[in-house]
């Protein structure tokens, strides 16, 4: 909990960054810690708006995994743990209604299991999850997530055409248009934008922001367990893995540190916010790319900003009439915000191909991800088989695993194996 102040307080030298371990002056670190919470809000406040969660109990314990995280990893890893858009699907179709109970049994099924992973990573680090999990496997696993949620955006389109299509034209013109930190906050922007298009045409009903107060506890719900929910949050987990792994890496690349020892303790850390979200009626958690945008154009990596940032997010928990005036955001916005976030994720899946340069020409490769996408995509309602449910994510990750495996074994048992899977 102590940081040393870098050179004079207030400036960077060029060439130089603040290190976690460093801060600047208070009033500069708090400003960034601003920051933290403006790059983070958009996304964060727009997962408990796709699923019905009560925005404020999200925020507060967004915050409340950002210090787990900073505790565990000794304030050295710099992280704001926003809200997981991995888990919408699942979390969608185990809500019935107003009651999200079994959701919340997912989410901390989920943080649960990555707590375990991160105590196997701790003990003898990540190579057996690159071998579980190569690049087309966990590419595929990323895509199929998000264009098995595009089916979610189709009422929107149809019933709001205008808001939901200007939403989306907000969101893409604001990122080239705008430079910095505004445009890394397009989504924010754009549903801001949205918003006031809502407005013009009478879509926005504010009587129950008149109706909340001004200070209260935020919304607790408690969770129920079933096992058909528990596959249906599997891919997930797979997901926050890669997250909180590639975000040790990134960070550790851009201080000139080598962090990959915190790797057990960063799946630990959110593991554990997960699961104490998912006990309070709150969305799960991630390591958020929009906070490491802050931190590459600042050259801040203190922890000390990460403190300003989830305290304040905490305090914003406690204010019930600014989670009504979230709550207003109309369909149309969602369904827009939706179709760029959506489609984004399921690009992240193909940019990690495209990064780990995987060989489409390989059939191995070729059957596992077209196979696993294929499912996803196709099923939008739960199958059921025997005494199990499963949804078209939980079916298309199980299918990309075993297709890959199973494929890369018989391979080389057979000597078919021409183009050196495993690299």
């Amino acid at each position: 909990m102590k940081w040393s102040i870098h050179g004079n307080g207030k400036t960077i030298t060029e060439g130089e960054v603040v290190a976690p371990d460093e801060r600047l002056h208070w009033p500069q670190t708090i400003s960034i810690g601003v920051q933290h919470i403006l790059a983070m809000f958009g996304a964060s406040i727009l997962v408990p708006t796709l699923t019905g969660f009560p925005v404020t109990t999200t925020l507060l314990f967004t915050g409340v995994a950002t210090i787990i995280f900073l505790l565990m990893t000794k304030n050295k890893v710099p992280s704001y743990l926003g809200s997981s858009f991995a888990l919408i699907a699942p979390v969608t179709a185990s809500t019935v209604g107003d009651d999200f109970s079994a959701a919340l049994g997912g989410i901390v099924m989920t943080g649960a299991a990555l707590f375990i992973v991160g105590l196997i990573v701790a003990k003898t680090g990540t190579r057996w999850i690159h071998a579980l999990m190569p690049p087309v496997v966990m590419g595929t696993i990323v895509a199929l997530i998000g264009l098995n949620l595009a089916s979610a955006t189709l009422a929107p389109m149809r019933d709001f055409p205008a808001t939901t299509f200007l939403t989306v034209l907000a969101v893409v013109l604001s990122t080239v248009a705008f430079k910095g930190l505004l445009g890394r906050l397009s989504i924010l922007v754009g549903l801001v934008i949205g918003y006031l298009i809502a407005l013009v045409q009478g879509q926005v009903d504010f009587t129950p922001v008149g109706q909340a107060a001004w200070l209260g506890l935020p919304a607790f719900h408690t969770p129920s367990f079933d096992f058909n929910v528990a596959l249906m949050f599997l891919p997930a987990v797979f997901v926050l893995i890669a997250e909180n792994i590639g975000h040790v890496r990134t960070v550790g690349l851009m201080t000139g540190k080598d962090l990959s020892k915190f790797n057990g303790r960063a799946l630990m850390a959110d593991g554990i916010g997960t699961v104490v979200a998912g006990v309070g009626g709150g969305s799960a958690t991630t390591t958020y790319a929009e906070n490491i945008g802050v931190m590459a154009a600042s050259r801040v990596y203190s922890t000390a900003a990460y403190w300003v940032a989830a305290i304040a997010a905490m305090a914003l928990a406690f204010l019930p009439k600014f989670g009504a005036l979230i709550n207003t955001v109309p369909v149309g916005v969602i369904g827009g915000l939706g179709i760029v976030l959506y489609g984004m994720i399921g690009i992240v899946g193909a940019r990690l191909w495209i990064e780990a340069k995987v060989d489409f020409g390989n059939p191995i490769n070729l059957m596992t991800a077209g196979t696993g996408l294929i499912i996803a995509i196709a099923v939008t309602q739960d199958l059921v088989f025997g005494q199990f449910q499963m949804g078209g994510i939980a079916l298309g990750t199980i299918a990309t695993l075993v297709v890959f495996h199973l494929m890369a074994t018989v391979a080389k048992l057979r000597g078919t194996d021409l183009t050196q899977v495993d690299a």
